[in-house]
């Protein structure tokens, strides 16, 4: 029978592609180009995830390195950093997450999975899509640029940008990029506050992002916090501690949309 001739037919062993080899020890080289078409399609569609870690590739270059260095100069930062927690695992142990008391941080970012279905491994597939072979890189500032991943969505919860709508995620990002340095973070929040003013001929919406890094300038250095202790703590009395202002002109760009009947900037 054929399959049988098939099988008896020698076979060359197929090898796989070698993992990219990455010294991580070294600042990334920011490439313009990829970083304008990943921010292109982005801002085509707000919804496209991989594009932000293509930008954060591209223009990020020593930031990691840079906060990590910081990260060991707080009290707690050498600890935090000796431990290596990963995050990612650690924010989708149910268990754990269950335990924690009703009001507190952890608790609303529970809710917060129930009512999106996202999730922290989720995120951290995305930014893996591409195959670069940062997954596979063993280096303190690879852990310290997932670690900055990983905590993306408690920084929803901190700041009270929603995560299901774009403009939340534009103020988070302007407020990213105040906390980080990050010109991944910068280059979005501006491309989206100027396509915003396209979207609704106004200002509101670039008020609402200047508010964010304004925010983000104001608040304590986010990346120096333990996160399992944080998402213990409750919601308001963090939020007090952290020195997170409330987000006013926010709260004014979200009426201003849903008034447009704006779903996307």
């Amino acid at each position: 029978m054929a399959t049988q001739a098939i099988d008896t037919l020698p076979r060359t062993k197929v090898e796989a592609a070698p993992a990219p080899v990455i010294n991580a020890g070294l600042p990334m080289k920011r490439d313009w180009r990829a970083a304008f078409t990943a921010l292109r399609k982005l801002m085509a569609n707000g919804d496209d995830t991989v594009q932000v870690f293509r930008i954060m590739r591209a223009l990020n270059a020593d930031t990691s390195h840079k906060n990590y260095r910081r990260l060991l100069t707080t009290v707690e930062g050498g600890r935090i950093a000796y431990r290596r927690v990963n995050l990612a695992e650690r924010f989708s142990d149910r268990a754990w997450l269950d335990s924690l008391p009703e009001g507190s941080v952890g608790a609303h970012y529970r809710a917060f999975l129930d009512r999106t279905g996202f999730s922290a491994m989720g995120l951290a597939d995305i930014s893996y899509q591409d195959g670069t072979g940062w997954e596979q890189a063993e280096h303190p500032h690879v852990w310290f640029g997932q670690r900055e991943r990983d905590i993306h969505d408690i920084w929803h919860m901190l700041t009270g940008y929603t995560a299901e709508e774009h403009l939340g995620e534009l103020c988070l990002v302007a407020f990213s990029f105040a906390q980080t340095r990050g010109l991944g973070w910068g280059a979005i929040a501006l491309a989206g506050a100027l396509k915003s003013i396209r979207v609704t001929r106004s200002l509101k919406v670039v008020r609402a992002v200047i508010e964010g890094y304004r925010h983000g300038k104001q608040a304590k250095w986010l990346n120096a916090e333990d996160y399992e202790t944080l998402l213990a703590e409750p919601l308001e009395a963090a939020r007090r501690r952290l020195n997170i202002l409330p987000a006013i002109k926010y709260h004014e760009a979200q009426i201003h949309l849903d008034q447009m009947g704006v779903q996307a900037i």
